[in-house]
């Protein structure tokens, strides 16, 4: 029984093979009036306004669908986006804080060479903190004791001078920073005289620093630079500046240099270093060696 209706099948699938050739070939053989051909634009006819009108209805839904598409896709997109964005934001932030210490080193670099400090040990550091409640009176540093800074060592940064170790712990140091209202030092200007004074911050002018007590008769000029003076007592050898002579500090910045002199003693300083910037300092941990 069941071989049966295998050949029943074959025989029905052989037929059907057998009239579709013979239909190819008269469709093909015929001219466009034949039966076949009639037969097939009756089809036509009859099916195409059901596929226009297939098409119209499907049509809205084709387009709801290809929006939820697209905005599937935009929203793929933006986060892609977003996402690049992000990390090419870190990329741009970490290439210019590298680029800050890489310049401020090569500034301490040159620092050093024109100055002559490294005979005074310089220890590089890190700028770690800064108080918020006073931005340009102190900061933080990542070297401390167990490094070998001492209180009162001198810190310059990149231009010159910008302060002293004031707190030290084993790891870490406090600097106070030049215009900080606890902050003075020994400070001479470098014209043909050699004027000297003491260097602190300008009271109720945040950020500026000011020389005091100089020669009534100095001659002294807008422009001229300012460092330490490297004061000693020549009575007492133990008192003495916490800096060593020739530091840069800055310049002066009076425009009516002389006047100012002449009536308080007093000129305005620029700092050479930036204090609201820096990333790295140098700790001389040997202020007063001698060569």
């Amino acid at each position: 029984m069941h071989d049966k209706t295998i050949r029943r099948r074959r025989a029905v699938l052989v037929l059907l093979v057998a009239v579709s050739l013979i239909l190819l070939t008269d469709y093909f053989g015929e001219s466009p009036s034949s039966p076949l051909h009639q037969i097939q634009r009756g089809i036509v006819e009859v099916l195409s306004p059901v596929q226009d009108g297939a098409s119209k209805v499907l049509s809205p839904v084709r387009d709801v669908a290809g929006w939820f598409s697209s905005m599937v896709h935009a929203k793929s997109e933006v986060t892609r986006l977003r996402a690049e964005n992000e990390s090419l934001t870190k990329q741009v932030a970490q290439a210019n804080y590298d680029w800050s210490h890489y310049k401020q080193d090569q500034d301490l670099l040159g620092l050093d060479s024109a100055n002559g400090l490294k005979k005074y040990d310089p220890l590089a550091a890190n700028v770690i903190s800064r108080n918020p409640l006073a931005w340009y009176q102190t900061l933080e540093v990542d070297k401390g004791s167990d490094d070998g800074v001492k209180q009162y060592d001198p810190v310059v940064g990149g231009g010159g001078l910008v302060g002293d170790v004031y707190r030290v712990g084993a790891t870490y140091s406090i600097v106070n920073l030049l215009t900080s209202p606890s902050f003075s030092v020994g400070a001479q200007v470098e014209n043909e005289a050699g004027d000297q004074g003491e260097l602190g911050p300008k009271v109720g002018d945040q950020g500026a620093l000011l020389l005091s007590y100089l020669p009534s008769d100095a001659e002294v000029a807008t422009g001229q630079e300012v460092v330490t003076s490297g004061f000693k007592d020549s009575s007492d050898p133990r008192v003495q500046s916490f800096a060593p002579g020739g530091i840069p500090i800055g310049t002066v910045s009076n425009e009516n240099t002389q006047n100012t002199v002449q009536v308080n003693g007093q000129v305005d300083v620029q700092p050479y270093a930036d204090l609201t910037h820096l990333d790295v300092v140098q700790i001389l941990t040997n202020p007063h060696a001698t060569s």
